[in-house]
């Protein structure tokens, strides 16, 4: 896009007042427009370190897993082309799980930390699916593995593996990406890939039981107001969940998906955007557009997302120059680390530790690029992030 039709967008963004305003989160960052770049909280990145990343002065990261090879210190090999990913508390430790985006034998593992941050474990949690993506973590403590594909299913898992895998078809099957759940209204929030995809809510009749409740789908005509309505068959594929409910909203690819004080963030690849959903209020707001920056962004791509307890979103790219950026409750979007020489790739399952002192994530398709994700590579990144 030429800088003339950013800036114009810009303006109108600017003019348009609280229709572009995003939630609560941001109230104090949007009140002059979107998010723009700046400089970073953590500093200027440095030179990429022996693993090939850019990180800030002060912060320091080690390879955690590849693909194809063992975990160290374990006996097992770590699945191809990780992708959406969450940390689980495990005692004085932690437990980081992970899925794999390949046909037919998909699924998910998990890495078992102790302490001080030493593998102790690393082992299978799902098995039996195909083009597992993102998902996202429950409040007790499991795992949301979803299927990416055209009557794919969301599979709750347990990250310790000791529990088995269960479906829940009541969540709907359709293209899943993303899950977030939201404890205040207990409603769990769901995108879709696809694009022309819709985003969902599961109303389960028990909060903490999957197994059963209502799927709903946002209707409305853009940023404002918006309400919920059931889709009437959530598992009948013939007719896509996303064609059932006259007036659903329309969304260009749905990806990331976070929940954080009061309102569910997720991301849309197609048009380069952050959404927030503000869900006391019922309104869906821009927090961020890659066509709303003065100047060139220094966020494209966006993907998976993740939230610090400090109100700091962390968005992942999908390509671009293969950075996380942060972009902070005062409305500074800027990187925070880069992979380099991994251009053919995508970040993907950011999340952090319990106590919020590393950030996990992975290359879904490493140094080679091969779109089977036979190079992909898991990192841990630990700093003084802000908590």
């Amino acid at each position: 896009m030429s800088l003339d039709r950013r800036k114009f967008l810009y303006a109108a963004a600017v003019a348009g007042g609280a229709a572009a305003l995003p939630g609560a989160l941001w109230r104090r960052a949007f009140a002059d427009g979107p998010a723009q770049p700046g400089p970073s909280p953590y500093g200027p990145l440095r030179a990429a370190d022996a693993n090939g990343l850019h990180l800030p002065e002060g912060f320091g990261s080690r390879v955690v897993a590849r693909s194809l090879q063992r975990v160290e210190g374990t006996r097992y090999t770590w699945h191809p082309a990780p992708d959406g990913g969450a940390c689980f508390p495990d005692g004085d430790g932690w437990i980081y799980v992970s899925n794999s985006e390949v046909p037919v034998v998909g699924g998910a593992s998990a890495v078992r930390f102790d302490a001080s941050g030493g593998v102790t474990s690393a082992y299978r949690i799902l098995n039996g699916t195909t083009l597992n993506c993102a998902g996202g973590g429950t409040p007790w403590n499991t795992w949301l593995s979803c299927e990416e594909h055209d009557w794919g299913l969301v599979f709750e898992t347990d990250p310790r593996g000791e529990d088995d895998a269960a479906a829940r078809p009541a969540m709907g099957r359709f293209k899943h990406e993303a899950a977030a759940c939201d404890p205040d209204r207990r409603v769990v929030y769901l995108t879709e890939d696809q694009g022309d995809g819709c985003f969902y809510r599961f109303v389960p009749e028990t909060w903490g039981d999957l197994s059963a409740g209502t799927l709903q789908v946002l209707v409305g005509s853009g940023p404002g107001a918006v309400r919920w309505a059931d889709v009437p068959q959530p598992e009948w594929w013939w007719t896509p969940t996303r064609d059932q409910v006259a007036g659903a909203m329309r969304f260009e690819g749905g990806e990331g998906c976070h929940y954080s004080r009061g309102t569910c963030y997720f991301t849309t690849k197609g048009d380069g955007r952050v959404w927030a959903y503000r869900a006391s209020a019922e309104r869906l707001e821009i927090a961020y557009d890659d066509d709303l920056v003065s100047g060139e962004p220094t966020l494209t791509g966006v993907d998976n997302v993740t939230a610090a307890s400090s109100g700091d979103l962390y968005v992942a790219e999908d390509g671009g120059n293969m950075e996380i950026n942060i972009i902070t409750p005062d409305g500074i979007v800027a990187p925070v680390l880069r992979v380099a020489g991994h251009a053919e790739s995508e970040i993907t399952g950011p999340a952090f530790s319990p106590d919020g002192s590393r950030l996990y994530f992975s290359s879904q398709r490493g140094e080679s690029g091969f779109i089977g994700g036979t190079d992909g590579r898991t990192y841990e990144v630990a700093g003084p992030f802000r908590r």
